[in-house]
């Protein structure tokens, strides 16, 4: 399965779970062995308040590669509740205050990537578990997708 280059498709669903979040930010992407690439991507325009993201992102930006190593889906309310999330450069760059984060798992194990939407203000933690269910729901809807892309029958 192909993830490591635009899909109009998962374009427009990172757009969908953006606007669903309440987010400026979605995305989902695939990892290489340099840079995280976004075949999905839903950005701010460039008249908003918000900096703009390209298509790519170093492996050590974001919060997307902690969720591909763990193969478990990460949410952060507020980034700045963690010490350990609180540094990472696009708190700064982008002004990340809360994400949520979950692995694209293949059915045989392999980790494809990660689906995830950010934003720049902070969420109480309450917030927590319906950002873990929307994020595990948006996971499972664009892994449908890419079976039924592949050709292949869905896993039962």
């Amino acid at each position: 399965m192909e993830l490591d280059r635009p899909d109009p498709y998962l374009d427009e669903f990172a757009r969908n779970l953006a606007r669903d979040a309440g987010t400026p930010y979605a995305m989902v992407n695939v990892f290489g062995i340099d840079e995280q690439q976004f075949a999905g991507l839903c950005t701010p325009g460039e008249h908003s308040i918000f900096p703009s993201v390209g298509r790519s992102m170093s492996l050590d930006h974001g919060f997307c590669p902690e969720v591909v190593k763990r193969g478990n889906a990460l949410v952060l309310p507020d980034v700045f509740a963690s010490p350990r999330f609180a540094g990472n450069a696009v708190v700064d760059l982008i002004n990340i205050r809360t994400y949520a984060g979950a692995p694209l798992i293949h059915h045989t194990g392999v980790v494809l990537g990660s689906v995830c939407f950010v934003g720049p203000h902070p969420q109480p933690a309450s917030t927590g578990q319906e950002s873990l269910t929307l994020i595990k729901q948006r996971r499972d809807e664009v892994m449908n997708y890419l079976y039924r892309r592949a050709g292949n029958q869905l896993p039962q």
